[in-house]
């Protein structure tokens, strides 16, 4: 019995055991089919990550080659996308809606009488007490209700008639400054010349970097066009990246980079295709053949690496008529051999900011320019600067600066405080714009012109103002100019200047018959 007993337990503890193998076996082999399982999720997990990274560098390659393919293409896609300007579709045209903008002038739903009188009462109604008097107040109400709602859509209407009348007013004058803008177009004249073209450049679409920033100038006596275009600098618009490659052992996305030789190659290569794209925007945008010569500058502002100074230097510069346009044929040009078969002054190291002398100085453009006289070349050899005519005045005062080695160009005649002469200092720090007043006086000139020239400075842009007087000043005059960027050259200094630049030893004598000007201060 007590054998059975012990051998029933032993079996039952072997069982027991075996059944614990059993389930850790179960355990075990559940654990490493999760691990498995793990692993390969695991793996497909880093996978996914894995060839997310390299559609990420696919990505940037992909928007690398598309900027270097628009770079290449600046050209080509403005040759078959002729931009004509129709002045009529910036007129204005006033409708109802313009005046719905404004909620205090849409007009109200005003209800009809009916729908607010109240309801008329019945048989049984008109016996109650006083239901009647009732009624008629509550009528009155609804009619003096439906009164204001139509007093105040008539008030509402009415100041919605004036507005439109005020919108259509102010919409009449500029459709007119359009119209006046078209026919100023057709006419040739530099206003509307100028706002047709600076219309035809603002459509133009470049890559996203460049600036758009130009400036215009026309000459209606020569039909003549000078358009300034800035450019990126070669570090703004070319990349310096050839693609990029996903290293996987350091999990980054690394960069080839771009040889300078190629970025310099692209940058002039960007260069010349803007300025044949510009000349071709120019004629073959001007609906009415206006433009007969076309000058194209294209600068570039930036810092001087070497001084920190802000530069703004020319890069290249191409005149070219209508008739060398019609003969050339851009689509299949090569543009930087074609700029030098049209002589135009093009840098020899873009890349490096090395500039050349633009054809014409747009800032050498202005409508009231006019050639002067060689006087200094007529002089006798004591002449006296008193017995010239004003003009003849002006344009030996023109002349000297010329031979001092400035830009100058003499203006027309205007009154007394207007500018007679402009120079133009080319020297890249000290120089600039210089206005110049050319006064023939016996007595001494007042405050009053020094304040005039300052005036005139500010009004343009000058970045000096001179003087030139035969007389001289007083020293109110010598107290306003102290501290400011204005020259006085009295009649001693400016004999003095002819003897040394000009080799004239001039005289001033005054007539006793001589009257000077109405002199203010």
């Amino acid at each position: 019995m007590a054998r059975g007993f012990v051998s029933t337990i032993n079996k039952m503890a072997k069982e027991a055991e075996r059944a614990r193998k059993a389930q850790e076996r179960t355990r075990v082999r559940f654990a490493k089919s999760a691990a498995q399982q793990a692993k390969q999720l695991n793996k497909i997990e880093r996978q996914s990550y894995y060839e997310a990274r390299q559609n990420e560098v696919r990505i940037e390659n992909e928007r690398l080659s598309d900027d270097i393919s628009k770079l290449g293409k600046i050209l080509d896609d403005s040759l078959f996308n002729i931009i004509l300007i129709d002045f009529d579709q910036y007129k204005k045209i006033v409708t109802d809606s313009d005046i719905d903008r404004d909620p205090k002038l849409r007009l109200p739903q005003v209800p009809m009488l009916a729908a607010l009188l109240p309801k008329p009462l019945g048989f049984f109604g008109r016996l109650i007490p006083g239901a009647q008097g009732r009624y008629r107040k509550l009528a009155a109400s609804a009619e003096a209700e439906h009164a204001a709602l139509l007093n105040n859509f008539e008030g509402i209407r009415n100041r919605r008639t004036s507005a439109l009348a005020e919108l259509q007013a102010e919409a009449d004058r500029h459709n007119a400054e359009i119209s006046a803008l078209r026919d100023s177009y057709k006419a040739g004249e530099a206003e509307g010349v100028i706002a047709y073209f600076e219309a035809v450049f603002q459509r133009s679409e470049y890559p996203d970097c460049f600036a758009h920033e130009h400036n215009i100038a026309f000459l209606p006596e020569s039909n003549q066009i000078v358009v300034e275009y800035e450019i990126p600098s070669m570090d703004d618009v070319v990349p310096t990246v050839e693609k990029y490659r996903y290293v996987k052992s350091n999990d980054e996305i690394a960069e080839t980079k771009r040889t300078e030789k190629s970025r310099q190659s692209l940058y002039a290569s960007v260069i010349a295709q803007t300025a044949l794209r510009l000349l071709h925007e120019v004629f073959a945008s001007d609906a009415e053949h206006i433009v007969e010569v076309a000058v194209i500058n294209i600068f570039v502002s930036t810092i001087d690496k070497a001084t920190g100074r802000s530069i703004r230097p020319c890069l290249v510069s191409v005149r070219l008529s209508a008739e060398q346009f019609a003969e050339l044929h851009l689509e299949r040009v090569e543009p930087a051999a074609c700029l030098k078969q049209l002589r135009a002054n093009v840098s020899s190291h873009p890349s490096e900011l090395v500039a050349v002398k633009p054809i014409i100085d747009i800032n050498m453009v202005d409508r009231r320019f006019i050639d002067e006289t060689d006087v200094l070349s007529t002089l006798d050899s004591r002449p006296n600067l008193m017995e010239l005519t004003p003009n003849e005045f002006e344009s030996l005062i023109t002349n000297l600066f010329k031979a001092m080695g400035l830009e100058a160009r003499l203006t027309q005649s205007s009154r007394d405080g207007g500018v007679d002469c402009v120079a133009f200092d080319q020297r890249p720090i000290f120089g600039g714009k210089v206005v110049i007043q050319a006064k023939r006086y016996k007595h001494t000139v007042g405050v009053s012109a020094v304040r005039d020239l300052y005036g005139t400075m500010m009004n343009e842009g000058a970045s000096k103002g001179i003087l030139v007087t035969t007389s001289g000043y007083g020293k109110a005059a010598f107290e306003f100019a102290n501290g400011k960027p204005i020259e006085l050259i009295s009649g001693g200094n400016l004999l003095s200047l002819l003897s040394e630049h000009a080799g004239i030893e001039a005289k001033i004598q005054v007539p006793d018959t001589w009257i000077d000007p109405p002199l203010q201060g």
